[in-house]
């Protein structure tokens, strides 16, 4: 089966404003996010912007854009625009690549799409990889998940999940104080890829926020509160960290000078 990749692409980020078309050795970010994108297995790759900058550059170097609403709440609502545009049938995998990922393996996109066709039930499909840090697994910012033995998702937190009782019952334990991590289960980081059906799309526009993603502020537990299905499977690339503030760009730039790369 085919499947598209989309990749939202917003000018206006709060943290660093014009990401994409920040130039790393010599190409918009964008152009290498959707470079790696074209090396997977997609049968077409889409840049999905609101903005005429990120439109006409993207166009300069031959991607394939679609332009979408400046109102959307997140990147999912611009996904299904992006879906109900190009009129996909409801079963059409679609692959959502982050805008800011220009290190993004090419296995990794062909990985979700995949899963998608080998667990019918699941109506999107992510991907995780294992943590040994304890101070990572209490760090809210990483977000952990748990999933049954044929890999669907039981939850996504923000907190330690599973919590070890045992080993902490001294109460709240706090990383870096002689914690560690039970032997016998894993903790496993989420990683932000999606593949999604498409008629999975159309339906969580539809479905108001859930009383668990305002909390924990995860939007995938929409889907999962609406009763839809995420398959997780390990990562078989561990992708890079995104770009998200100018730091991150200025360590990309050396490691790309680095490697060779003007």
């Amino acid at each position: 089966m085919s499947f598209t990749v989309v990749i939202p692409a917003r000018y206006a980020s709060t943290r660093l404003p014009g990401k994409p078309l920040a130039d790393i050795a010599g190409k918009p970010m964008i152009q290498h996010v959707f470079e790696r994108a074209q090396e997977s297995r997609a049968e077409r790759v889409v840049i999905a912007t609101d903005d005429d900058r990120v439109q006409s550059a993207c166009e300069a170097f031959g991607a394939d854009v679609v332009m979408t609403s400046p109102d959307h709440a997140s990147g999912t609502d611009r996904l299904e625009e992006v879906a109900r545009l190009l009129e996909f049938e409801p079963d059409h995998r679609v692959v959502n690549v982050q805008g800011d990922e220009p290190l993004i393996p090419p296995a990794v996109i062909n990985q979700v799409a995949d899963n998608l066709e080998l667990y019918p039930d699941a109506a999107i499909a992510t991907l995780c990889e294992r943590l040994h840090d304890a101070e990572q697994v209490f760090n809210p910012n990483v977000v952990k998940v748990v999933f049954d033995h044929q890999g669907m998702a039981h939850y996504f937190s923000r907190a330690p999940i599973p919590w070890a009782r045992d080993l902490w019952q001294e109460g709240s334990p706090l990383p870096g104080a002689g914690v560690s991590l039970p032997e016998n289960i894993g903790y496993f980081r989420h990683i932000g890829i999606y593949g999604y059906r498409a008629s999975v799309l159309e339906q969580f526009v539809s479905w108001p926020p859930a009383p668990l993603e305002q909390v924990e502020a995860l939007e995938q537990l929409r889907a999962l509160y609406n009763g839809a299905q995420i398959h997780v499977d390990v990562a078989l690339e561990t992708p890079p960290a995104g770009v998200d503030t100018e730091a991150d760009l200025s360590r990309l730039r050396e490691w790309m000078q680095g490697r060779g790369h003007q």
